[in-house]
């Protein structure tokens, strides 16, 4: 089962609308789909992340400078694989890309190792369930748009089979987006998942003025409630504040990073995103760190590869889709053997490795490169 080729292909397909949140705007969706191949005839069919500006240079990473490292190796020599490849940091300028395509790498390998074993991945991480519940992604702001037309955005999202959402806040004062999120609350109903989403896009003060307003909204998390630059000091000072969870993790490349905001005492929950941080098997590392810690695990986004992730451990939580089918055609389209939605339930692909079928006249379609 040794490694001899690799093809990775960088995928962009234009939005008809800005999806943005507090800090960031999203005008395509981007990923990267990673075919690794074995002598035996083995070939993996991973893609990751979202939103990817530099999906060229990630391809051109994995094609060229991360094959190089792992060629021959056996897809059983995770541990080595990942760590030749992760030497390349020390001499690479831009980390946060090198991880991004390491995990392309990681994720490839670990879908060939499910389908030489025939285990989903979810069964060789642990197997501790075999569905969770799943969330959407919304709340954007969008030009002209009205209390009236987030509570029909909630109401779409139950029809749509989700058990909930996760609001975009963090872009206007908390008084203006404390009344966004009760409209919110109103439409979807006592027994909806809500959470929200700041995008790193307050200082803590005005975090927890937000917090202390929606408090009677029964929010599960407050995510990244704080500015970048003193995320973790800021988000502990929050935590103290505030009733309610808080979670991060996301921007993070590292598990060591994860450790650095478990230490701070910064977090409830982390949502360490496999495609940003080298892959299954650094977010391993991070959910072990979790787990030791008491503390549970979201997922950023990615429920081709988190739901197998968060059902295999014990303390994970949701996995996130985008259920608006103009933010995402590949859940939508791309993924033609997705799982279906249905009470707020994913199943987790039962096929070998990460069980993905992608629909190829899209990829061909839709390539870059």
């Amino acid at each position: 089962m040794r490694i001899t080729g690799i093809e990775a292909i960088a995928i962009d397909i234009p939005l008809e609308k800005n999806f943005g949140g507090s800090t960031y705007s999203v005008l395509k969706r981007s990923t990267v789909i990673t075919r690794l191949r074995t002598a035996d005839g083995l070939v993996s069919e991973v893609y990751n992340g979202d939103n990817r500006a530099h999906g060229l240079e990630i391809a051109r990473l994995v094609n060229e400078d991360l094959f190089n490292k792992i060629n021959g190796l056996s897809i059983f020599e995770r541990e080595l694989a990942w760590e030749r490849m992760f030497a390349l940091t020390h001499t690479y300028g831009d980390r946060k890309l090198l991880l991004e395509a390491i995990a392309c790498v990681d994720c490839a390998i670990w879908d060939l190792t499910g389908k030489a074993l025939g285990k989903s991945v979810r069964e060789l991480l642990g197997g501790y369930r075999d569905r969770l519940p799943i969330i959407s992604i919304g709340g954007y702001y969008m030009p002209g748009k009205t209390l009236a037309d987030i509570g029909r955005e909630m109401e779409s999202y139950r029809k749509a089979g989700m058990a909930g959402a996760k609001f975009k806040v963090g872009g206007l004062s908390p008084e203006e987006d404390a009344q966004r999120v009760a409209a919110a609350r109103k439409a979807a109903g006592d027994d909806f998942i809500l959470c929200v989403d700041a995008n790193r896009g307050w200082k803590a003060a005005d975090a927890i003025r937000f917090a202390r307003l929606v408090e009677p909204c029964n929010i599960r998390w407050f995510e990244e409630p704080c500015h970048w630059y003193d995320d973790a000091a800021q988000m502990a000072r929050v935590r103290q504040a505030i009733p309610m969870p808080v979670t991060a993790g996301q921007c993070e490349i590292t598990s060591h990073a994860i450790r650095r905001l478990v230490d701070a005492g910064a977090v409830d929950l982390v949502n360490y995103d496999a495609s940003e941080g080298g892959g299954v098997t650094d977010w391993l590392r991070a959910a072990g760190l979790c787990a030791a810690a008491g503390l549970d695990m979201a997922h950023h986004e990615e429920a081709q590869i988190a739901s197998h992730l968060l059902a295999a451990v014990p303390h994970g939580t949701y996995a996130e889709c985008f259920a608006d089918p103009q933010r995402d055609p590949v859940w939508q389209h791309m993924w033609v053997n997705r799982p279906q939605i249905k009470d707020g339930i994913m199943a987790v692909a039962n096929g070998p490795g990460f069980g993905i079928e992608l629909d190829q006249d899209m990829v061909r379609r839709y390539r870059s490169n």
